[in-house]
């Protein structure tokens, strides 16, 4: 795992959508199999059979107490509704830094940016998401970090949000559902997890 970073820097005024789309438009950055930038594609296009592979991050935060901060994404949300996940999960704008990326995007999405956010590897993976037809085809950058502001989550994107030990996880992931990313990220993430929060994880 690299260096702890602060974020504060990196949640620039000036990121905005890419310009040249059209209204409502989202691009992503395909990747070839090294995680090599290749070219851009239309977000749902790119999670629609057979799937495109590109570049993604997910986000794992922790509380003082060594408590990770999940989210349930909103039911509103054409992708995974309705479902548990990680604290923060998402794709960088084409020529944005994952880094960047995931200190917005958790900020934008829970109202607190991370206190504290270190990188935690990469991994690649195919995931079909029955439940919606679409596919997860990601170069998947992983972050783990620390929040100690209160959350003001975006109704758009958050249901709810609930802090939990690793016990309290193996138990809601036996009693709700949870997106088809989750337990990849999770898994590849353990090692970084671990150092910011301990080997009781």
């Amino acid at each position: 795992m690299s260096p702890a970073v602060s974020p504060t820097e990196a949640l620039s005024p000036e990121l905005a959508a890419p310009s040249g789309t059209a209204p409502g438009e989202i691009l992503l950055e395909l990747v070839d199999d090294d995680g090599v930038t290749i070219g851009t594609g239309e977000k749902l296009w790119a999670h629609q059979q057979p799937g495109r592979l590109h570049r993604a991050f997910s986000v794992f935060l922790f509380d003082r107490q060594g408590r990770l901060l999940l989210q349930r994404r909103a039911l509103g949300k054409y992708h995974s509704p309705g479902v548990w996940s990680n604290t923060c999960c998402g794709h960088p704008y084409p020529g944005e830094q994952p880094f960047t990326a995931a200190a917005r995007r958790t900020a934008e999405e829970l109202g607190a940016a991370p206190a504290l956010l270190c990188e935690a590897g990469t991994v690649r993976y195919d995931l079909p998401d029955e439940a919606s037809g679409l596919i997860e085809r990601e170069w998947n950058h992983l972050f783990v970090g620390l929040v100690t502001a209160d959350l003001e989550p975006d109704p758009d994107e958050i249901e709810d949000t609930r802090f939990v030990t690793a016990a309290e996880l193996r138990e809601l992931r036996a009693e709700k559902p949870f997106s088809v990313w989750f337990e990849t990220v999770f898994e590849a993430a353990l090692p970084g997890i671990r150092e910011i929060a301990g080997h009781d994880w």
